[in-house]
């Protein structure tokens, strides 16, 4: 096969993690490309990102993914299934199992051990958005906390392929190819499944017909604001 027919074969899935994703994504609309088109995002590609800011974010971020695991283990408390509690637990495992490894592994080889990084003082931005999880899954259900759970989750997917296609920086290629990696493409896919059954389970087979659709694009959409302002945050440092 060809590498500019492998190109667009990769690139049209991009952003492809489910029918419910999709409609949601689009009704974000300038909101989605203003998370993941962000500076932060185009820096980290070109390599022009400075070094700290990116370990800053890093720091910031192994304290939400913290947070972010807690609120996928809620979700599994919010199954109607066995099928949707393991796959809640799945993604509560990939989390701790990958991408907290990532975040140790890089923070390690600047000189940050485990325990500087999970008594880290967070950051406003970073407080704002775990409540803001975490308290959708508390006040709602399981379609409720997906919906505040998704753009990060397919947001990373989307941008970690992405980059991953293109040239990009060596000094950033492990994050990159962590999140355009199969096994976190693999996690992309699976929530959207997830995402696609819970709402039909409990929306019914025209979830936008649902009167409560516009909820829950208005969670997906404050959860996407509140990704662009994280990494607002990594570039102020």
């Amino acid at each position: 096969m060809s590498s500019p027919l492998m190109l667009a074969l990769m690139t049209s899935r991009i952003g492809n993690y489910g029918t419910i994703f999709g409609q949601w994504r689009e009704g974000a609309g300038t909101a989605w490309a203003d998370y993941v088109e962000h500076d932060f995002v185009r820096q980290l590609q070109d390599g022009s990102l400075p070094r700290a800011n990116f370990i800053h974010y890093l720091i910031q971020d192994y304290v939400f993914l913290i947070h972010f695991s807690r609120a996928w283990a809620l979700a599994v408390t919010k199954g109607e299934t066995v099928e949707e509690m393991q796959l809640c637990a799945g993604t509560v495992n990939a989390l701790i199992g990958d991408e907290i490894k990532l975040h140790i592994r890089i923070c390690a080889d600047a000189g940050i051990d485990e325990a500087t990084l999970f008594n880290a003082r967070e950051a406003t931005a970073n407080l704002a958005y775990t409540r803001y999880v975490l308290d959708a899954g508390h006040s709602g259900d399981m379609v409720d906390l997906l919906a505040a759970l998704a753009p990060c989750v397919m947001g990373y997917g989307e941008i970690g392929l992405r980059l991953g296609q293109s040239d990009h920086a060596s000094d950033y290629a492990d994050w990159i190819n962590t999140y355009g990696g199969a096994d976190y493409q693999e996690v992309c896919h699976a929530v959207g499944q997830l995402i696609d059954g819970a709402c039909r389970r409990r929306l019914g087979d025209d979830a936008m017909a649902s009167p409560r659709w516009e909820a829950l694009q208005q969670r997906f959409d404050m959860a996407t604001r509140l990704e662009a302002g994280f990494w607002q945050m990594g570039l102020d440092g």
